[in-house]
């Protein structure tokens, strides 16, 4: 049999969407290969067992979360646009992917160690970050505070509403499903807004 690059991604692209949506105890390989159009015999041909294939799909989902913040860290404008631009494609990323925060928050929870061995096999390092943000407090740019705290604060903000989508939908927009699309939209510009007036000096 030979190995077909256009038959993996598929199977990788419908694996996503199913761990996404079921986590890893809840997800089938037999519904992978029904997603995929494919038998469960080719499906364990390309990937060999459960826990492979959900290695890979954790590590897309988690990298499809955060290395946007250490790309928006980089750039060289200033420290508000750096914010106002991460926390837009930051919201982009979560509307296109709505499972994967509430996914990866879930699946750090079962098995942590998942998650540290991932950041140690990456290249991202937190320190340049953290540096930046020192650096703007010091040049008085920015209001003193653990440079820890002001990332895990952004990050918070742009996250809750989808993880918990029912509760804000529910009680926030009056159970009106269709105003939530319209609501996270307005996220990125009202986060950025709080964010900023909060550090601001």
């Amino acid at each position: 049999m030979n190995y077909n690059k256009d038959t993996s991604e598929k199977i990788l692209e419908n694996a996503f969407s199913e761990f996404e949506e079921k986590g890893y105890n809840g997800a089938r390989m037999q519904s992978i290969a029904d997603r995929a159009g494919i038998n469960k015999a080719l499906l364990h041909y390309y990937y060999k067992s459960k826990d492979a294939l959900f290695e890979l799909i954790f590590k897309k989902a988690f990298n499809l979360l955060l290395p946007k913040i250490f790309k928006a860290f980089d750039e060289n404008t200033s420290i508000f646009e750096i914010i106002e631009n991460f926390v837009s494609a930051y919201i982009d990323v979560i509307i296109k992917h709505p499972h994967i925060p509430g996914f990866v928050i879930h699946e750090i929870s079962n098995n942590p160690n998942r998650l540290l061995k991932l950041v140690e096999h990456s290249n991202i390092n937190l320190n340049n970050i953290l540096q930046r943000i020192q650096t703007e407090m010091e040049n008085g740019t920015i209001v003193k505070m653990p440079a820890e705290q002001l990332i895990v604060n952004i990050v918070s903000l742009c996250v809750f509403p989808f993880v918990a989508k029912p509760l804000v939908t529910g009680l926030v927009l009056n159970g009106d499903k269709n105003a939530f699309d319209n609501f996270v939209e307005q996220r990125k510009t009202e986060v950025s807004k709080f964010v900023i007036n909060a550090i601001k000096n």
